[in-house]
Order: structure tokens, then C-alpha cells, then sequence
């Protein structure tokens, strides 16, 4: 039995949950998130907690089990305390600009890069930090493969540093070029 699946998720006050045949909806003040599971998989809402079961005993059942319990654990943290990550945009006239829901990078390419925020996430810029972008929301997804995608125009590069990196990650440095001496 997977040792994640079999844990029990428990529900905080304010959280609704919809379970009907293979499809939940979970609502809270943070916001609403829906997801269709397999048919080998069982959702049971008791009280205030989620039990997810196995259907069977095929490898589908077990292999979905403990993803199916991990997916719903996050959408409950979701919607009742969100999620958020936070970039750090490191170089010399490298910046970032918000308006709306439209962010503007200046990465030192010939053209200004513009990115819409996906439904239901929120880029900020951080107050207290300079250069650091905030994403923020229910989805734990949807924040997670949006700060990957403006990570990628502009990874860190291993010899200044320079780049796109998620707040306290270490970037491995390399030694640059030395000049030999002539004997």
C-alpha cells in the first residue's frame, strides 16, 4: 500500500469539498480548483477529512494512488493558505515590470519580453527586495510551471551568476579563464 496514498487529508474549517464519481471540486477562500481522477481510484469526504482508496489492485491503481492523494493535499492547502514562489532576477540592467496581469522582462535581448499571468495566478513585485518577482495562487501547478517558464528566458549562468533564480537557490560557480604566466 502506498504509504502516501493511505494518509488521511484533513479538511480546515471554511474549506468545501465536492466529491462526485471521479470529479472533485474543492472551494475555498483562496479560491475553487476541480480535478477529474481515474476511475481506479476512490475519493471518500467523512466529516472533515478526504480518504482516498484504491478501486483494484492493478498497477494503475497503485501507481495513481499516492499522486491522486498528493494532488488533493495540495489543492486544499491551496485554496484555503495558496502557494507562492519567488524569483530573483540578478544582472546589470536585467528588470521586470508589472502591469496588470502583463510582466514585462528586460533581459539584455533586442526586445522587451511580455508574459500574461495564467487564470487564477498573481505576480508581484516584492517590496522589501529589489529585482524579485512573487507568484502567487491556489495552484500549486499552474505557480510552479509559470516561474519555470520565465526561469528558462534567462537561467543563471555559471560564471557571474547572472540570470533568473528561484529566491536562495545556489548556483554552482566555475573559475573563469586565468592568464598563464610565460617561464
Amino acid at each position: 500500500m502506498s504509504r502516501i496514498g493511505k494518509q488521511i487529508i484533513a479538511v480546515p474549517a471554511g474549506v468545501d469539498v465536492t466529491v462526485n464519481a471521479n470529479h472533485v471540486k474543492i472551494k475555498g477562500p483562496k479560491g475553487t480548483l476541480e480535478y477529474t481522477f481515474p476511475i481506479s481510484i476512490a475519493v471518500e469526504s467523512k466529516d472533515s477529512t478526504l480518504i482516498v482508496k484504491r478501486v483494484g489492485q492493478e498497477p494503475e491503481a497503485m501507481a495513481y494512488h499516492g499522486l491522486v492523494r498528493a494532488l488533493l493535499n495540495n489543492m486544499v492547502i491551496g485554496v484555503s493558505k495558496g502557494f507562492e514562489k519567488k524569483l530573483e532576477i540578478i544582472g546589470v540592467g536585467y528588470r521586470a515590470a508589472i502591469v496588470g496581469k502583463k510582466l514585462t522582462l528586460s533581459l539584455g535581448y533586442s526586445h522587451p519580453i511580455e508574459l500574461i499571468a495564467p487564470e487564477g495566478v498573481v505576480v508581484e513585485m516584492d517590496k522589501e527586495l529589489k529585482n524579485v518577482l512573487v507568484i502567487s495562487g491556489p495552484d500549486r501547478q499552474a505557480i510552479g510551471q509559470f516561474a519555470s517558464n520565465i526561469r528558462r528566458f534567462r537561467p543563471p549562468e555559471p560564471y557571474k551568476g547572472k540570470g533568473i533564480r528561484y529566491l536562495g537557490e545556489q548556483v554552482a560557480r566555475k573559475a573563469g579563464k586565468t592568464a598563464s604566466a610565460k617561464e
